[in-house]
């Protein structure tokens, strides 16, 4: 299937001649759809936590806090297309719809106004003002949406990323240190690193903190290949194979490279202003305090299990209850110890309020168990679909993860995903049609063999920018 110097071009990537025929094969067989058996809900797999419990999970997440390795981990890739894509269309093909019309109506009220007023020129008509955010002037559509100017406070304004700092600072510091690692693509880590250079000194005098920022890039490696419509490889112009990035499930190997006890994952544009910070502060530490209370009772248990002589009716309801794993009836001491002993994630879920993207659902695994995973409606099948629109809860990408085992050695993460999930898409490149795939999603198939737990919280925890007119919204004044 391919010549020898596509052979080198596929080996330099470090990727292997059986992994790419491995992805064409998924293209030709597809992905099959996740088992769901409902979706999950509150007393159903949503866990709702009264005051006191909350209040002691806080207290014991502080307590332990400056013992613990604790990373910030953020992805922040993409870039802001999606964001800017209808400005993009006034400004390129003259497209004015209701969206640009109440940008404009509000420009003065943007945090980046300043910016922009800076570079317009003098009587700059509407779509010169668009321009100069997209183009020429901010460069908001080449830019990745870290770098964008989210909010507006006295002493000035600041980038998403900056929040991120803010945020740090107030729930993942262990011993004055704050330690925040971000995905980035190559052509924006300079961008990132010289913005932070810049404002780091300021934020650690004013919180009182000492920041350990680092960064990654996807892998080549994760890359997968894309095919024409027929499911051979697509070859460029020059003859070459076209490799693309496979989508944010690529970040487990990331991930797995971060030395931490407890994880924190956020998404970089759901970011709020100090003002109404409160909540996600209370809520991540709330997340952090209940892993611990289940990451130490696992690894209890899993040690009464190796000791040998423990009664499994007491291990098997905790699995059950707590960590939210249905056995078969058939359980063995094997199956509870391949549960115990396995990376554990608590999951933040808002309630549903209509917007796009994965909910939380019970799934039927090939162990005979069910468990609780997130899913998108492309990983459903067309016959499960009016389960999904049953689910009372969403996913806001709210994460906190135990990566280490009861011995405090990492687990190798890239063993616990599930290699059958992913996702295909119709692209194109260089105007001809291609199809695409991704890997299985970070917080889908690539934690599919995670103990998941999923947390009511409010939805004043999730206020994402998906378009430049979320901006106006009031998670960000």
């Amino acid at each position: 299937m391919f010549t020898e110097k596509e052979i080198r071009q596929i080996e330099a990537r470090g990727l292997t001649v059986e992994a790419v025929e491995r992805q064409i094969e998924n293209f030709r067989r597809g992905f099959p759809f996740l088992k769901i058996v409902r979706a999950a809900s509150p007393a159903d797999g949503v866990l709702t936590v009264d005051e006191r419990r909350a209040a002691e999970a806080v207290a014991r997440y502080e307590k332990a806090a400056d013992g613990l390795e604790i990373v910030k981990f953020v992805p922040a890739s993409g870039a802001a297309t999606r964001m800017f894509k209808e400005l993009f269309a006034f400004v390129n093909e003259g497209k004015r719809g209701a969206g640009i019309d109440r940008l404009l109506e509000h420009i003065e009220e943007f945090a980046f106004w300043p910016e922009l007023k800076a570079v317009l020129p003098a009587g700059a008509d509407d779509k010169q003002i668009v321009a100069a955010i997209v183009g020429e002037g901010l460069g908001y559509g080449s830019k990745p949406k870290g770098l964008v100017t989210f909010h507006a406070y006295p002493e000035g304004a600041r980038k998403a990323v900056e929040e991120h700092l803010a945020e740090g600072a107030a729930y993942a510091a262990s011993n004055g240190r704050v330690r925040i690692h971000f995905t980035v693509s190559p052509e924006h880590m300079e961008g990132f690193r010289s913005l932070l250079a810049e404002k780091v000194p300021a934020y650690e005098e004013r919180y009182g903190v000492r920041y350990d920022i680092s960064f990654s890039v996807q892998k080549p490696s994760t890359d997968t290949i894309a095919v024409n419509p027929d499911n051979t490889p697509f070859r460029q112009e020059d003859g070459s194979l076209l490799f693309r990035p496979a989508g944010h499930g690529a970040l487990i190997e990331n991930l797995n490279e971060i030395d931490a006890d407890i994880v924190f994952i956020k998404n970089i544009d759901n970011v709020t202003t100090d003002a109404r910070r409160g909540d996600t502060i209370r809520c991540k530490k709330l997340l952090a305090g209940l892993l611990l209370e289940l990451q130490e009772r696992s690894f209890e248990y899993l040690k009464a299990l190796e000791v040998g002589g423990a009664e499994l009716e007491p291990i098997a309801a905790f699995i059950e209850n707590e960590l939210c794993v249905k056995l078969p009836k058939n359980y063995d001491i094997a199956l509870l110890k391949r549960i115990l002993d396995r990376p554990i994630r608590l999951c933040g879920m808002v309630r549903n309020e209509g917007e796009p993207g994965g909910g939380p659902f019970w799934v039927k695994n090939a162990d005979g168990t069910e468990s609780l995973q997130i899913a998108e409606s492309s990983q459903i099948a067309p016959e499960d679909l009016p389960l999904m629109r049953q689910a009372t809860h969403f996913n806001p990408v709210d994460l906190v993860c135990g990566v280490k085992n009861s011995k405090g050695e990492h687990f190798d993460l890239r063993r616990h995903t599930d290699p059958a999930t992913g996702f295909i898409s119709s692209k194109s490149a260089g105007g001809r049609e291609l199809r695409a795939q991704e890997l299985p999603g970070l917080w889908n198939g690539a934690m599919a063999d995670w103990n998941t737990v999923f947390v009511d919280v409010p939805v004043s925890t999730f206020s994402p920018v998906k378009v430049v007119q979320d901006l106006l919204r009031e998670q960000h004044r």
